[in-house]
């Protein structure tokens, strides 16, 4: 069965069985989900952390890891997962991981990732790595990361606010008013990255208001909310609170790409 092979760690006594290694854990060591489509790789790396104490459970797609932490199967510290697999993969498959775990998420991965991935993620690590590489990307992960402030209840779109501009113009016109949403979103996005960079607390509460005016105008829920909470950044610069900006950027690039997955399945050009 796919991501449920029997393998006995090079060395121990333990037998790999429903996707778990429990050879000579440690306690005070997190659990690891490791995600990954290549048999080789996803063994050796298995092999190696469970030879250093961490108990590791495995997943060879995507959605078999996402729905092994719905069911409770595993409660991972630490999520390895490579950067390109078949189906439900990168920053999709990051946000649906991170919607049902607190865990640290590191990309591990034979080239250099696409932005996107890399922003929505804690770490990267290019293969191939030793034991002692590997060891330090899982002790750099943040114990714990900044709350999300997406909110599972909040729509990417209001459907009401969608019904009423379709009753007021073609559907034409709808998918115009959506597209000018996403350009300007991704737009706000760039200049919300310079302005975090720069730590222009002014320059994020600016884009950070006119990202909820526009967004709200058009019922687009998350980016609303999520632009409301960048307008409320404090502007003592003694205030960590910037920090939190970032992670705010990071749940703004997945609204965006809910609008244009919306865009794409009720306005399609």
């Amino acid at each position: 069965m796919p991501g449920r092979q029997n393998f006995r760690p090079l060395g121990a006594e333990s037998v790999h069985t429903n996707g778990m290694f429990p050879f000579s854990a440690k306690d005070d060591l997190p659990e690891i989900l490791l995600v990954d489509d290549d048999l080789v790789s996803r063994e050796v790396t298995a092999t190696v952390l469970t030879m250093n104490g961490y108990a590791v459970h495995t997943a060879d797609k995507g959605d078999e890891a996402a729905r092994m932490l719905s069911d409770g199967s595993c409660s991972p510290g630490v999520i390895l997962m490579d950067a390109q697999m078949p189906g439900l993969s990168g920053a999709e498959l990051i946000a649906q991981l991170r919607s049902n775990s607190k865990a640290s998420i590191f990309v591990v991965s034979a080239s250099e990732p696409p932005r996107e991935i890399a922003d929505a993620a804690d770490g990267f690590l290019l293969k191939p790595f030793d034991a002692e590489a590997l060891r330090k990307l899982i002790d750099s992960g943040k114990p714990q990361r900044e709350p999300s402030g997406l909110d599972p209840n909040d729509p990417v779109v209001n459907t009401e606010v969608l019904a009423q501009f379709r009753k007021m113009m073609p559907e034409t016109a709808v998918r115009q008013i959506y597209t000018a949403v996403v350009s300007d979103l991704g737009k706000r996005i760039d200049a919300l990255t310079n302005a975090i960079e720069r730590r222009d607390r002014a320059e994020v509460r600016r884009i950070g208001h006119a990202i909820k005016g526009g967004c709200g105008m058009a019922g687009a829920v998350q980016a609303a909310h999520l632009g409301a909470l960048l307008e409320a950044a404090p502007l003592d610069p003694k205030d960590n609170q910037l920090d939190n900006s970032a992670a705010l950027l990071r749940d703004l690039r997945t609204a965006a790409r809910g609008l244009e997955r919306m865009l794409e399945a009720e306005l399609p050009a």
